[in-house]
């Protein structure tokens, strides 16, 4: 079992060491060596779309799955409590099917978002034009 240790940085280095976990809370954002050994960083974002992080004060675990779908090792697992945990490989077809679901989920997430940043503007439109009339009516 491979276990990992984490450092929490501000900026991630530019070597990176063997079996390290570089956490960047300030920019969203965990970067490792590929943990089958083939030296490739891999980099996930943290983000309410994409990879979550629990530091439980001791070990960090990232959700969901780390898939390497694009390189050649192709490796699968989790990071659990710091350690490496392997998984099934998958088929191209799930990879396009989960690729194919993480897209919806984003565009859904960010639309509402925008939907929300929309009405949140044009409430303070609607503030700011009814105090502008009322300013006027005195001045």
């Amino acid at each position: 079992m491979k276990i990992l240790q984490h450092k929490f940085v501000e900026f991630i280095p530019e070597i990176l060491e063997d079996d390290t976990l570089y956490i960047s809370t300030e920019y969203g954002i965990v970067v490792h060596k590929c943990c089958c050994g083939c030296g490739n960083r891999i980099v996930t974002p943290l983000s309410p779309t994409d990879w979550k992080l629990i530091f439980d004060g001791e070990s960090v675990s990232l959700y969901p799955s780390i898939g390497n779908w694009v390189l050649k090792c192709r490796s699968h697992y989790w990071i659990e409590n710091n350690q490496v945990y392997w998984a099934e490989q998958w088929s191209d077809n799930k990879v396009k099917a989960e690729r194919e679901r993480e897209y919806l989920n984003k565009r859904n997430y960010y639309s509402k978002k925008s939907k929300q940043f929309n009405n949140s503007t044009n409430q303070i439109k609607s503030k700011t034009n009814f105090w502008t009339k009322l300013k006027n009516l005195f001045y």
